[in-house]
């Protein structure tokens, strides 16, 4: 599921299209903004789908080969270990995946020769064969397969990095966050405490998705005012030449701060310095991180900020 930071990295990337666009139908960038956070639940499950599609492309190629004309002894007496991996088939056969997966149009039916790469690829790697051949496996086991699998190549197969690309312009950035949600997923598989295969929720709980709209919103209406304040805290700079990326993460903290009275300062401070860290250079980290604690200071001074405010300076 998607924390707030991960929403905030969203809105940041949502807004810094809305401006560059110059677009200024508000409505339309919110529905883009949603579009967008929906897009990483259609990959999440579209990597569980995948995870499926691997286990019946196993079960075909080994009908196949025990319908040969002359089958050998190998292909009459084959290595079952894979589709025997109950968490594969777990996944093959659950409901839920199946249902969202149809209402969503997911599907990997067109790209067949994909996920027979994918497979002939992993049957090749050291960590395979050595599951393939151990004398007995507890679930443990099979469980760890199928999540090394996915960390280590699945999530780095060339392939299925360029056919997500040209489906769709959100999945790189959120690539890295969906591996994660998939691997999070399968750890929690423990049969031995109940605990069978149950999917990620997109958002913990509603309150989440509101606030990602709400600071898409805010931080665009307000957007004269904030600029107004950066620029009083940057006279020796032309607003116009900070990095447009930059400005965004301060209107964002700025609105955050002085908009959303629920959220303490220290934390929209700490959450806007780490995505600086992400997507500004390390001058501009330092840079937005003074303008920052100059501003909060002066609210404060100027009781401009009625919520927790303890330890700004630590």
């Amino acid at each position: 599921m998607l924390n707030r930071r991960h929403l905030r990295v969203k809105v940041l990337q949502s807004l810094y299209a809305f401006f560059q666009s110059g677009n200024n139908d508000l409505g339309a960038g919110e529905k883009e903004l949603l579009f967008g956070i929906e897009k990483i639940y259609d990959l999440y499950l579209y990597q569980f789908l995948l995870l499926a599609e691997l286990y019946r492309q196993e079960v075909r190629s080994i009908e196949d080969n025990r319908n040969k004309h002359l089958p050998s002894q190998e292909d009459l007496h084959p290595n079952t270990r894979l589709v025997d991996n109950p968490v594969l088939k777990t996944i093959a056969g659950h409901a839920a995946i199946e249902e969202h997966c149809k209402r969503r149009k997911i599907s990997w039916t067109s790209n067949q020769d994909l996920v027979r790469k994918l497979l002939a690829h992993i049957k090749q790697q050291n960590y395979f064969n050595v599951y393939m051949a151990k004398e007995e496996v507890t679930f443990a086991d099979h469980r760890e397969f199928i999540t090394r699998m996915v960390k280590k190549d699945i999530v780095n197969f060339e392939l299925l990095h360029s056919f997500y690309e040209e489906n769709s312009i959100y999945w790189i950035d959120d690539w890295e966050l969906v591996n994660m949600m998939l691997v999070k997923t399968l750890k929690a598989i423990d049969p031995e405490q109940g605990k069978g295969l149950l999917l990620m929720d997109l958002f913990k709980e509603e309150e989440d998705r509101q606030f990602a709209r709400e600071l898409f919103k805010r931080t665009i209406l307000s957007q004269k005012e904030m600029d107004s304040i950066i620029s009083a805290k940057t006279q020796n700079w032309d607003l116009e030449r900070i990095a447009l990326m930059d400005v965004i993460i301060m209107k964002m903290a700025l609105t955050e701060i002085l908009k959303f009275r629920e959220i303490p300062v220290k934390v929209s401070l700490n959450e806007y310095i780490e995505l600086s860290k992400m997507y500004s250079t390390p001058k501009s980290k330092i840079f937005i991180n003074g303008i920052l604690d100059k501003l909060v200071e002066e609210f404060v001074s100027e009781n401009k900020i009625n919520k927790h405010v303890k330890g700004l300076s630590g």
